[in-house]
């Protein structure tokens, strides 16, 4: 994976409640960095009015090629679940999940054998002496309730920058009904404290069905083997609970059908429909459009885990499965294996039938980066250069970005102006052969039917993804794409051109362009990037959310108009993000230092587990030699010219100021490539050229065999103020042949900022590791 070299943290879950004690005793510095995440940002849109929401949950396999979840714009929330008491989203999940709005939860969970640890959970922490009461009390109450695990964990899901809990209960309480009052009233705390330390947004889910336990919770999270006729009763109950009740105060979020979230299993167990390609015949009854309950949806990597073992399993083929549950195939035709008997709840219909489609948040707050990559690769791409390549595969989340939600199960396809006819026919595919900034890349088959010969020049439309925008905004956009046109289409000329619109077509929001701002470059491997300013506007002028798509307009000029042909576009990266005001200076991100540590680390042993069983296989816990790297983000501000202050009453500034940070005008950077060379070859070779040279040479330097410039993995993603320092550590042992014997590795550093662009090597920085 990108980050092979990292390695994992031993605190991405805990086993029992001591050890979350354990972990608070634990001094700041010897924890993990602290939220290391993209922050959550809710989206903007109104689409999802009071229709029913998704609540998704999986947990990866621990190394190589596994389930990776891309269908975000369905998601309301997500749950990272395992069966340890307490389970800790991995940053990787979290970032992937907020960067599309979704929230994401860790899991709190109380199986059987449990009874004294969800004892000790409201009682809190047990104390090491003997003490008791100073005066016996005989009040009637009661156990007692200590806030203490629910300030832990809150304080647990605000460093790490996740958004609550699944509270899953499967015990018995000792206690009886005295204990499951005490807990509801813990639950009160919980919430609280998420509230307090989290933001309004956390959430604290439940999964039996029982009013008090409801009330102080966000939401209401119900086992699977409901019968059909469940969903109508349990609206009808909470419809009848008295509004005081459920919240509907002043000062209180109240209680709606959306906050019940109807359990359904993929795997099937005790699940109506049978799961699988049945579970639409159970969502038809939660009917989220209809009678507005929400969906919980559980193990939704059986796509992966019920053929990952075929002898003819590929990552391609699960896609395809993965595809036709979520939005269903791109042939009308298919006939899609639904368990059971179809007649009572009629044909097939995917996930994405019941659900909003939902756009990330507004590229205002977090600009819009996708390299189309679904978190898997067999290859790795640094501006379109291989520059390495994993035979097994590699898995890492983090660089997880939109597949373009508008592609799937294929991209519906208009003509524009007066072009008339049938539009050609599309397929879109995962292409892990040839990217421009991860491992993937998005291919789009077109094939043109025979044109009409007084036509010879028509363009169409192809929508990627959905956005939302704010009116009177500056925003810019571009894509990096690359055609492929066959000897068949020699004859035939592409134009590619980006285009924005409101998704509402009767909206009278217009779509106006800076003219001068619109270019077309051809950078390097046949890759060409296409950039333009936009603003949309709305009459009266008034700032509103408009919900708008972007896609291509693809202009074809065939000179040969008799037979069908074919050619290919691969979608290499896409960004949006707010277009720097002209009163601001600019400035110059960069690299500004690079350091190391030497240590020794423990790797805690992994366990492998599907979602249809918790049991698992253990390996024991290895120590290994650890080289950390750090450095430091910065950013430089354009040379002050000559001052003309006349006096000390002069009103003139002596240069431009820098807005507010809310302005954004400091640089964000997604991650950061780590290249390894012998240090003598890296001098040797930067000695034969100065200046602008000097970038071409590294980049050759990619593509040379040893010795030379290695690619060696990523760090993660943080670039935000205040945690401008970045590491990324590694195993000498992990390093290619001609990199692990040297007793010095010179390691360079090169950022990616989230507008997309790889700084060059001069704004980038290295150090010289001594083992």
């Amino acid at each position: 994976m990108p980050t092979t070299q990292s390695l994992p943290s031993p605190d991405l879950y805990f086993s029992t409640l001591q050890e979350l004690d354990d972990y608070q005793a634990r001094k700041l510095t010897e924890r993990p960095s602290p939220n290391r995440t993209t922050p959550w940002t809710p989206r903007k849109t109104l689409l999802q009015g009071s229709r029913g929401k998704l609540l998704g949950g999986y947990v990866e396999g621990p190394q190589g090629f596994s389930y990776t979840f891309n269908y975000w714009s369905m998601c309301d929330s997500f749950v990272y679940f395992s069966h340890h008491r307490i389970t800790i989203p991995p940053p990787g999940w979290v970032n992937a999940a907020h960067r599309q709005g979704v929230k994401m939860l860790g899991v709190l969970i109380f199986e059987g054998g449990s009874e004294d640890e969800c004892l000790r959970l409201i009682v809190g922490q047990l104390p090491k002496s003997s003490t008791g009461s100073a005066v016996q009390s005989f009040v009637p109450s009661t156990l007692p309730i200590s806030p203490h695990y629910a300030i832990a964990l809150a304080e647990l899901a605000a460093e790490r920058g996740f958004d609550g809990y699944l509270m899953n209960f499967e015990t018995w309480l000792q206690g009886g009904l005295e204990q499951g009052r005490a807990l509801a009233g813990w639950l009160g705390l919980l919430q609280s404290e998420l509230t307090k330390r989290v933001g309004p947004h956390a959430e604290n889910r439940l999964n039996s069905f029982n009013l008090p336990y409801f009330i102080p919770s966000t939401n209401f999270f119900s086992n699977y083997s409901w019968p059909p006729n469940y969903c109508d009763q349990t609206a009808q109950y909470l419809l009848s609970v008295d509004s005081n009740i459920l919240g509907l105060s002043a000062d209180t979020k109240p209680k709606t059908l959306q906050d019940v979230y109807m359990g359904v299993d993929v795997w099937g167990r005790g699940s109506y429909g049978g799961g699988g390609f049945g579970c639409y015949q159970a969502m038809n009854h939660v009917a989220p459009a209809t009678l507005g309950l929400s969906v919980a949806l559980f193990a939704q990597a059986w796509t992966w885990e019920t053929q990952e073992n075929d002898a003819d399993f590929t990552w391609n083929k699960w896609w395809q499965t993965e595809r036709d549950l979520w939005v269903g195939n791109p042939d009308p035709d298919a006939v899609m294996p639904v368990p059971g008997n179809t007649d009572a709840e009629g044909p097939y219909k995917p996930v994405t039938s019941f659900f909003q489609h939902l756009p990330p948040p507004d590229p205002i707050d977090v600009p819009f980066h996708t390299t189309f990559c679904p978190g898997v690769g067999l290859a790795w791409f640094v501006e379109g250069n291989l520059v390495s390549q994993f035979p097994d595969g590699w898995l890492d989340v983090d660089k997880q970005t939109s597949m373009g939600d508008l592609l799937w199960p294929a991209p519906a396809l208009k003509w524009e102006a007066d072009s008339t006819g049938t539009v050609p026919d599309v397929a879109a595919s995962v292409n892990m052969a040839d990217s421009w900034n991860s491992g993937t890349s998005i291919q789009l088959d077109f094939t043109e039917k025979a044109a009409s010969p007084n036509q010879p020049h028509h363009a169409f439309y192809t929508p990627i993804q959905t956005l939302s925008i704010t009116t009177q905004k500056s925003y810019t956009a571009s894509i990096i794409y690359k055609p492929n046109q066959p000897s068949s289409a020699a004859d035939m000329d592409l134009e590619v051109n980006l285009s924005v619109r409101p998704r509402d077509t009767s909206s009278t929001a217009q779509v106006k362009l800076t003219p001068e701002s619109v270019k077309t470059t051809e950078i390097s491997n046949n890759w060409v990037k296409v950039t333009i300013e936009f603003v949309i506007t709305e009459t009266p002028l008034t700032t509103i959310t408009v919900d708008s798509e972007i896609g291509l307009i693809i202009t074809a000029v065939s000179n040969d108009t008799t037979p069908p042909f074919s050619y290919s576009i691969l979608l290499g990266q896409m960004n949006v993000y707010p277009t720097p005001s002209s009163t601001i200076e600019p400035n110059f991100p960069r690299v500004l230092w690079a350091d190391f540590t030497s240590t020794k680390a423990v790797v805690p042993s992994t366990a492998k587990k599907t979602q249809a069983s918790s049991s698992s296989i253990k390996t024991q816990d290895t120590t290994v030699p650890l080289t950390t790297i750090t450095w430091i983000l910065s950013t430089s501000l354009s040379q002050v010219g000559n001052i003309n202050i006349t006096s000390p009453d002069d009103p003139h500034c002596a240069w431009t100021p820098q807005p507010p940070l809310e302005q954004l005008w400091f640089p964000g950077f997604l991650y950061c490539n780590i290249f390894a060379a012998d240090p003598g070859d890296a001098i040797r070779s930067s000695t034969k050229v100065r200046g602008s040279e000097k970038q071409h040479v590294f980049k050759n330097m990619l593509d040379q065999p040893e010795p030379g410039m290695i690619w060696i993995g990523t760090s993660g993603a943080d670039g935000s103020i205040g945690k401008g320092k970045l590491d990324f550590s590694f195993d000498r042992n992990q390093l290619p042949a001609g990199l692990k014997n040297l007793s010095t590795l010179r390691v360079f550093v090169q950022g990616v900022l989230e507008t997309g662009e790889v700084l060059a090597w001069e704004n980038c920085a290295y150090v010289d590791v001594q083992f």
